[in-house]
């Protein structure tokens, strides 16, 4: 069966230090926190920037110095930017994709969130898709309700990202999709049925990651997600000391499932990017 690409999304827009003080927000800890993943079997690190207050940023400078460390220090891993709204102006949230990551995370419509609506109108999803189609950006396309995979079909018939997407399932966020197996089979269905040539993963929330993980690896899944971002805990009572740790937790999950971790060039393959020159 394929490989598996580990995916670390490391900081994210929530988790601040006096939540765990592993998180790293500083353009340094990002840079060393993936590196410790990348090392621990992770192929592709998801980036969050944060303002000097940990609040989530849009600063273009931050994603790229970010980017420029990872490039450097963990060679072929795949960058892939946010261009997620929590706590960001919606206008700014594609200012980093000028700095042209491998990847770039694409939300195809609105959802529910704990206390906050997550507003993607259709322009900005339209804007943001084209901006990452001139830059050769490939789109992770999160998916939080059913009707975001026919977002994603429009996308592909407009002529905005190619017929090879990775869909990412995102379950277990309070008010929007429940973590549960069931659910999965018909996302995942639905997907093979309007985008047959989409990869796959899905993200479990809190308590649920490894729960979720087992089920995509179950289904073979071409990804799975881990990091504290979506998870700041190994145990109820236990933070996890560092992305690296719930990496290779993951990690260990895969070999169990009887799957093998991907190498940073067979991560490459498998979401159809270019190898690194």
């Amino acid at each position: 069966m394929n490989p598996v690409v580990i995916a670390v999304a490391i900081t994210g827009s929530v988790p601040r230090k006096t939540d765990n003080p592993a998180v790293p927000t500083t353009v340094a800890e990002q840079i060393e926190s993936t590196h410790q993943a990348f090392e621990a079997g992770a192929t592709l690190v998801h980036i969050h920037v944060r303002n000097d207050d940990e609040s989530p940023s849009s600063d273009p400078d931050k994603f790229a110095a970010v980017q420029e460390g990872v490039r450097k220090h963990c060679p072929g891993m795949i960058v892939q930017f946010s261009t997620g709204g929590r706590g960001r102006d919606p206008s700014a949230r594609g200012l980093s994709l000028v700095h042209k990551p491998d990847m770039a995370s694409l939300s195809t419509g609105s959802v529910n969130f704990p206390s906050i609506v997550y507003e993607n109108h259709a322009t900005l999803v339209t804007d943001l898709a084209g901006t990452m189609h001139k830059n050769g950006i490939r789109p992770e396309i999160e998916i939080f309700d059913l009707s975001h995979i026919h977002g994603a079909k429009r996308l592909i018939e407009e002529g905005l990202m190619d017929a090879h997407p990775h869909v990412q399932f995102v379950m277990g966020v309070k008010n929007a999709m429940p973590a549960d197996e069931h659910l999965l089979d018909i996302l995942l269905a639905e997907t093979k049925r309007v985008i047959p040539g989409a990869t796959w993963t899905a993200a479990g929330i809190g308590r649920e990651q490894a729960r979720v993980m087992g089920w995509a690896l179950a289904r073979g899944a071409d990804a799975v997600r881990t990091g504290l971002e979506d998870n700041i805990r190994v145990t109820k009572d236990r933070l996890a000391a560092s992305n690296a740790e719930l990496v290779s937790l993951a990690a260990e999950m895969v070999t169990r499932n009887n799957r093998k971790v991907a190498t940073p060039a067979e991560a490459r393959a498998a979401l159809h990017l270019k190898p690194v020159a």
